[in-house]
């Protein structure tokens, strides 16, 4: 398999992660609805907003495209109007970041639920990261710091690494991604190793 991105990968990754930039821009009155619930309930949800990294990458399965993927969906979120602003576009950049780092560690050849989940994982990472440096979760009390980052990273693995994969193994199952590749059973496969 080729593993640089041609055109054609980067076309296809640009329109997934414009879909999920407007479903990122949906899912904020949902966020901000659960969020007076307490308890860190919305950061259950936060993980929603990591997921055009790894649905790309399981679907392309090149170097790069978590990364382009989280930036592209951060450029569409930005440009329907995000609450956030050019601050989604620096979230995004890192988000995918982290979840290209942990797809490279793979050497981009394993797509299991377990590789997803841990690139789903660096993602919120990454996220905490940007949220710490911006100050606000500093000042929370360690039980509500370790509820909040707790919250987050389930939610994020169980979203953006669970739904994901699940989401690409049903793609797969219904040959739609065979206009990218070929579909033989060892890329249905290689989403099991």
């Amino acid at each position: 398999m080729k593993r640089s991105l041609t055109l054609t990968d980067v076309l296809v990754t640009v329109v997934i992660s414009i879909v999920f930039g407007l479903i990122y821009k949906l899912w904020s009155p949902l966020y901000y609805a659960v969020k007076p619930i307490g308890l860190h309930i919305d950061q259950l949800i936060y993980g929603m907003w990591f997921i055009a990294a790894t649905v790309a990458f399981l679907i392309i399965r090149k170097p790069g495209v978590a990364f382009l993927a989280e930036i592209a969906a951060a450029s569409g979120e930005f440009l329907a109007g995000s609450e956030f602003g050019l601050e989604a576009l620096l979230y995004g950049a890192m988000q995918g970041l982290f979840a290209e780092i942990i797809f490279a560690l793979f050497m981009y050849k394993r797509y299991s639920l377990f590789v997803t989940c841990l690139a789903a994982f660096g993602s919120g990472l990454a996220s905490i990261i940007m949220d710490s440096y911006k100050g606000y979760i500093g000042d929370l009390a360690l039980w509500n710091l370790t509820l909040f980052v707790g919250a987050r990273l389930i939610g994020t693995i169980l979203i953006a690494g669970v739904g994901a994969y699940y989401l690409v193994k049903a793609l797969e199952e219904t040959k739609v991604t065979t206009i990218l590749r070929t579909n033989r059973q060892e890329h249905y496969d290689a989403l099991d190793k």
